[in-house]
């Protein structure tokens, strides 16, 4: 589903990333761990492709995105890549049900179209009465199940997820964390989910640790800080 190879960034004269590899497949749950500054959420975003690596490949759902550029991009973005973000990123002026709509009116698909599928997805995360609640009314849980949903709009190839759970409570955490495991087995969903949340990391497929830019092994990660919670681009 996604392959990345020998993957470069640099900010001004700061390498961020030092050459990542790797591979993700369909269906799986993965998860992307590492201290503050480690590279994650820069990872994230080139796997999103909201940036550009300085060098390296890569390939989602058998396509070469580095290829692509302008209108192209933002079209296969916005059809085969769905995000939450820690904190919503909800438009405070419009309804649940808006805000799921906006992927599919960006991908020109027909209102009526649109909103019969946000219905659906509102109501398979048990948010049916809550589709005319503006974002300022809805409970933080809530606030996050629209936003899977909005990310779930366009049916996208993976879901990328950046500390999703980050600004949860407790119970708030689990709910979201057996979520995306539902997506997996009802929906075949992909996810790629870049978290501190030791609890979430347990349960994927599988845990990628990364330290100084660079793919460790766990045993090598002895200087991280799993409690750290700097949302901060890395």
């Amino acid at each position: 589903m996604i392959s990345l190879h020998d993957i470069h960034k640099s900010f001004a004269h700061l390498e961020v990333l030092k050459g990542v590899n790797l591979e993700i497949q369909p269906r799986e749950v993965v998860s992307i761990v590492g201290p503050s500054g480690a590279g994650k959420t820069t990872l994230l975003q080139i796997m999103g492709t909201l940036l550009k690596p300085d060098a390296g490949s890569l390939e989602i759902a058998g396509e070469n995105v580095l290829a692509l550029s302008g209108n192209k991009l933002a079209r296969f973005r916005c059809r085969h890549i769905g995000f939450v973000f820690q904190f919503h990123q909800l438009l405070p002026e419009f309804t649940a049900l808006e805000n799921v709509i906006i992927p599919a009116l960006i991908d020109h698909t027909p209102k009526s179209k649109a909103v019969a599928r946000a219905k659906e997805l509102l109501d398979f995360l048990g948010l049916a009465d809550r589709a005319d609640h503006k974002p300022s009314q809805l409970s933080g849980g809530e606030k996050q199940r629209v936003a899977v949903a909005r990310a779930l709009m366009n049916t996208p190839d993976v879901i990328l997820a950046d500390e999703p759970s980050g600004s949860l409570d407790t119970a708030h955490k689990e709910e979201l964390h057996k979520l995306f495991f539902r997506l997996r087995d009802e929906f075949n969903q992909t996810l790629v989910i870049v978290t501190h949340d030791e609890q979430l990391a347990t349960l994927t497929d599988r845990t990628i640790h990364l330290l100084d830019g660079k793919r460790v092994e766990p045993e090598q990660n002895l200087s991280s800080d799993p409690t750290s919670t700097s949302t901060n681009l890395q």
